[in-house]
């Protein structure tokens, strides 16, 4: 996130606790003093009982993306067929969980011949919104119901896209192919950083090819004959546990703000804003149900872009909204909606060109909404729509129990694995493999 996102952050966060305090019947000290207890004591048992699932989520991320390479992947993606978008989902599903880090590799791979649908629709989601750690934080927080509805929603939100993008004509597809193939920029094979040739001066020439890196560490920590590795072989070697805990390491260094954020909003939402504003905002349905599930989902979806957090971030945002009164199918609305935030849209049209990051927009705020629409009708038909009451925000406690021995052996292994990343840069200077984590938003 960039110093902007975060000033709207600081003035949506005393919006909220303004606003909070109009609406509040307590005295203002004893409004304060309560509402700031109440938003450190959420933020802290929140990431205590997900600290675990998110170290092991970034590990099993970092190992498929030192492991594949982005042309492993690309030729399995040219198609818009329910195989390509398969092998499409499944790739994300495994992949990174930034955002930011998704919609590059989605640019990528769409440059190199993937198709649209597959690459723009179902990569990019499935990357953010369908990746392994944000299932175990779905799961923690808000049950395994909302677990399962995420994934069914993915598939369902894959489908529309890939049928959305049947109606968008060729030339506007290839305009925007064309406009992505005009970006200089190339991804530095050690951390994945996208780097422009002209300004780095960091670069090695191995068997005809030049490859740019983003700083002198990184170059040292790559390992030319070590790129066309076997995952098997990387796997049970320790040049491939470096490359692994390196791009953990990336990983946390992109997404540990907007985790943060999330937790510090999630708290600020419980502690300042009164029962009273959730019963005015939610009063439940007046012309029908379902109905007032549709308004809801595009309320949700506003929401989702306007907080500015995209992916694991917003969970616990999303487990507040649900406990204060948003409808199961509108939570998911709002956690779709992460790829279309103010700063990704602005990406949109710097790597297609603004009609086809305004058409791609608009598609993923439609899907969002219809998706969200559509899985509430069928877990409410099933009956599989829990209590608000049952999600974890509302009993979280710190306690010596199994989650206390998760943290331990996850704290634990994210140490192994940084010590292993901060000794790879030594190793490097005589062929290792180590390397560097940058942020990248």
């Amino acid at each position: 996130m960039e110093r902007r996102d975060y000033l709207i952050m600081v003035a949506f966060a005393a919006l909220i606790v303004a606003g909070g305090a109009i609406a509040s019947t307590e005295p203002l000290d004893t409004y304060l003093l309560t509402g700031a207890e109440d938003t450190v004591r959420t933020a802290v048992e929140m990431a205590w009982i997900t600290w675990w699932a998110l170290v092991l989520g970034f590990a099993i991320a970092g190992g498929v993306e030192a492991w594949l390479s982005e042309e492993d992947i690309s030729q399995h993606l040219e198609g818009a067929g329910v195989r390509s978008l398969g092998t499409a989902t499944f790739f994300g599903f495994v992949s990174s969980s930034c955002s930011y880090s998704a919609i590059a590799t989605s640019k990528n791979l769409f440059k190199k011949g993937a198709s649209a649908a597959a690459s723009l629709g179902a990569f990019m989601f499935a990357s953010t919104n369908l990746v392994i750690e944000i299932g175990f934080v779905i799961w923690i927080l808000l049950g395994w119901e909302f677990v399962v509805a995420d994934f069914v929603g993915g598939v369902v939100l894959i489908g529309l896209m890939a049928v959305g993008f049947r109606f968008v004509p060729d030339e506007v597809v290839e305009s925007a192919r064309e406009h992505a193939s005009d970006d200089t920029t190339v991804r530095d094979p050690n951390c994945g950083m996208e780097v422009d040739p002209d300004e780095t001066e960091h670069t090695i020439e191995y068997e005809g090819t030049t490859y740019y890196f983003c700083s002198e560490s990184c170059k040292r920590g790559w390992n030319p004959e070590e790129a066309d590795t076997t995952v098997w072989e990387q796997a049970t070697s320790l040049s491939g546990w470096r490359a692994l805990a390196d791009k953990q390491l990336k990983e946390w260094g992109m997404l540990w703000d907007e985790i943060a954020i999330g937790f510090v909003f999630a708290g600020l939402i419980a502690g300042f804003v009164p029962d009273s504003v959730w019963h005015a905002v939610f009063a439940g349905p007046i012309v029908g149900e379902y109905t007032y599930v549709f308004w809801t989902a595009i309320l949700g979806a506003v929401v989702g872009i306007a907080t500015f957090v995209c992916s694991v971030g917003n969970v616990p945002f999303g487990a507040i909204l649900w406990t204060r009164g948003l409808p199961f199918g509108s939570v998911l609305s709002y956690i779709y909606a992460d790829l279309i935030i103010p700063p990704i849209m602005q990406a949109y049209r710097e790597y297609y060109g603004t009609t086809f990051a305004a058409v791609l927009s608009a598609m993923i705020f439609v899907a969002a909404v219809v998706t969200g629409v559509i899985v509430h009708i069928a877990f409410d038909l099933l009956g599989l729509i829990p209590d608000p009451a049952s999600a974890t925000v509302e009993r979280i406690s710190i306690e010596l129990n199994y989650k206390a021995a998760l943290n331990v052996l996850a704290t634990a292994g994210f140490l192994a694995l940084y010590y292993l990343h901060r000794t790879g840069g030594d190793e490097a200077d005589h062929g290792g493999s180590g390397g560097h984590a940058h942020g990248s938003d």
